[in-house]
């Protein structure tokens, strides 16, 4: 059973850094690209940043694209999503994403999901 597992939220004044980690288990997400979502209160849930599984392709949201780093552990199947400088806009539920699509057009989410971790950043 595909299982994904975020850890590393919480709450920061704006300009400060958060890493957040995505554990990841069963044989179906192994291979595939994988991503970070999040979603502020009232909207939708929308793209932050995605990798391939080995690491060599990164795509990042615009906004965040000079402030975040993903990167991923494939031996430990995990995946990480540096963020630094953080503003108060980024406050949202950030979730873990696997069994994704990427290509030259960037990343397709895929059908797996973690269960969230929220991300306060206060100004």
């Amino acid at each position: 059973q595909a299982q994904l597992v975020e850890s590393g939220g919480g709450s920061v004044q704006a300009g400060g850094s958060l890493r957040l980690s995505c554990a990841a288990s069963g044989r179906t997400l192994r291979g595939y690209p994988m991503g970070w979502f999040r979603q502020a209160p009232g909207e939708g849930r929308d793209f932050v940043a995605g990798i391939d599984w080995s690491g060599t392709s990164t795509y990042y949201e615009e906004s965040v694209k000079d402030r975040f780093t993903i990167s991923i552990n494939n031996v430990e199947n995990t995946v990480y999503l540096q963020m630094d400088n953080l503003k108060p806009e980024d406050t949202a539920v950030y979730y873990c994403n696997g069994g994704g699509k990427a290509s030259g057009l960037g990343y397709e989410s895929g059908d797996y999901w973690g269960q969230g971790t929220q991300v306060t950043v206060s100004s």
